[in-house]
């Protein structure tokens, strides 16, 4: 079974939403700090007009609602009719599209003025074949250089703290690494520079498992956020890219 296929299960849809995103765990931390650094990054980067939100893997509209009030439109895309259902059922406030998980790179909804992708907690797991086209989806809602911003996660940053577990936890069937390198690559074959990143977290999950060492770690993650060289060793990790300018991208 894919990545994909497990969040058909509408069970698996409700343990993720409610399990792994509970209020207190690690996900909603996490998710706290991405909130935080999007909506300034939407604020700062689109301060005339308010772009079109069109997030990539929606699932149930944790990213979509992490920017409720900043966009003018937004719409989320996702193969899995659970994951909308759930979306739907939230009240998340947007235009759910549920699209194939193959064939043709799905169309973004028509709009105009700038725009912003958003793609969390998306790339690290799937097949690399889903990982070209959800980027092929951003490069199509983002043409230009000036059409807007695309940002991307990294959940699983091979050169974070989280690697001192891989040779333990090989073989895995979730477990999977992206350094910065391979994200850049990608992003590059579908015409896209970074611009900046952004650590989120840099301690795994397992060290936040005790009360009395989150309680050590969670002071640590705010230092390494005010740290900007630390973000190369978080271990998740937020890149916004933009389109390259046409001399610059590849085979130009």
């Amino acid at each position: 079974m894919t990545y994909t296929e497990v969040f058909q299960d509408a069970a698996a849809v409700d343990k993720y939403a409610d399990v792994v995103y509970a209020p207190g765990s690690y996900g909603d931390i996490v998710s706290a700090r991405q909130r935080r650094y999007l909506r300034a990054l939407v604020a700062r980067e689109f301060p005339y007009r308010r772009p079109v939100h069109h997030d990539f893997a929606c699932g149930a509209g944790r990213g979509l609602a992490m920017l409720d009030g900043l966009t003018r439109q937004a719409h989320g895309y996702d193969t899995s009719r659970p994951m909308l259902e759930r979306a739907k059922a939230d009240g998340v406030l947007a235009t759910l599209h549920e699209v194939p998980a193959d064939g043709p790179v799905p169309t973004p909804a028509p709009a105009e003025g700038p725009a912003l992708v958003t793609m969390l907690r998306l790339l690290l797991n799937v097949e690399p074949a889903v990982r070209e086209r959800a980027l092929a989806f951003a490069a199509a809602a983002l043409p230009r250089p000036e059409a807007g911003l695309l940002v991307v996660e990294n959940h699983g940053n091979r050169d974070s703290l989280r690697r001192l577990g891989a040779r333990r936890r090989a073989g895995h069937r979730w477990f999977a690494e992206l350094s910065h390198s391979q994200v850049g690559e990608l992003l590059a074959r579908h015409g896209f520079v970074i611009e900046r990143r952004r650590g989120v977290t840099w301690f795994p999950r397992g060290w936040y498992g005790r009360p009395w060492l989150r309680a050590a770690v969670r002071p640590l993650d705010a230092l390494g956020a005010r740290l900007g060289w630390l973000n190369r060793y978080a271990v998740t990790v937020l890149y916004v890219a933009r389109r390259a300018a046409p001399s610059s991208c590849p085979g130009r």
